[in-house]
């Protein structure tokens, strides 16, 4: 290896950063993954049947879980898997859902595939606890039963802005947010999706809350922002779900 590539190397820090404390950045090396499944259930399989297979491989799998009952499909049905180590989703949870009487019962929806990973800003307050406990409270609430998970792609001309413009459109966008769970109607989930999405979506959004109805207002609303309005590729699929089996892993 040259020295140059050397220097290289040694300047590379991939860690994630949050605000200072006591003068110095927080940096953490570890992240939340985070990957949502869509099924639909076999024309001669019950959904109960295929709700009971699905259960018993996430018991298997042993791994942070979420089951969603499908709103917009009869048969249909998702489930949000979560860890620090990628391997999870390969060693644990791959295995599980191979079962043979799984795979009869229950049909990849593959364009609700959804993977991301936990980021930060750098303005966090409480790094680790944002990367990786706030995800999986706000996905295990009980009391936030419904969810809206889609993926988004914004077109290049927006990372071609200058910083100080780029953080405005982003607080714009962070401020309806905040407004929404303040007054507990919509929580999300937001992770980065770089280089882990089939689509090449840049990132998958997950909003959790106690009704549908917040859900879907507040995407209406960031609609108006600079961010959705001027500088969106796409949006979608959305899945929409309510969750009715929960594990935290």
């Amino acid at each position: 290896m040259s020295a140059h590539a050397h220097e290289a190397k040694a300047d590379l820090d991939i860690r994630e950063r949050g605000a200072e404390r006591d003068g110095k950045p927080q940096l953490l090396d570890r992240r939340l993954f985070m990957q949502l499944l869509a099924f639909e259930t076999a024309p001669d399989v019950g959904t109960g049947e295929a709700l009971g297979l699905l259960r018993e491989a996430v018991r298997q799998g042993g791994i942070g879980s979420v089951i969603y009952e499908d709103a917009t499909h009869p048969g249909g049905f998702a489930l949000l898997t979560f860890s620090e180590q990628p391997l999870d989703f390969v060693d644990k949870l791959r295995p599980a859902l191979g079962e043979a009487r799984l795979r009869k019962a229950l049909r990849l929806r593959e364009p609700l595939t959804m993977i991301g990973r936990t980021y930060s800003t750098g303005f966090e307050m409480d790094l680790e606890y944002w990367l990786l406990q706030r995800p999986r409270e706000t996905v295990l609430n009980e009391a936030w039963p419904w969810a809206v998970w889609y993926p988004l792609r914004r077109i290049g001309a927006f990372e071609r802005l200058e910083p100080r413009e780029k953080g405005g459109i982003m607080r714009e966008h962070g401020t309806i947010g905040k407004s929404y769970a303040g007054a507990d109607l919509a929580h999300d989930v937001r992770l980065a999706a770089h280089g882990l999405d089939r689509s090449d979506n840049d990132f998958v959004i997950g909003l959790i809350g106690k009704e549908l109805y917040p859900l879907s207002h507040v995407v209406q609303s960031m609609r108006t922002t600079r961010q959705t309005a001027e500088f969106m590729d796409h949006m979608g699929p959305f899945f929409v779900g309510r969750a009715i089996y929960r594990q935290a892993g």
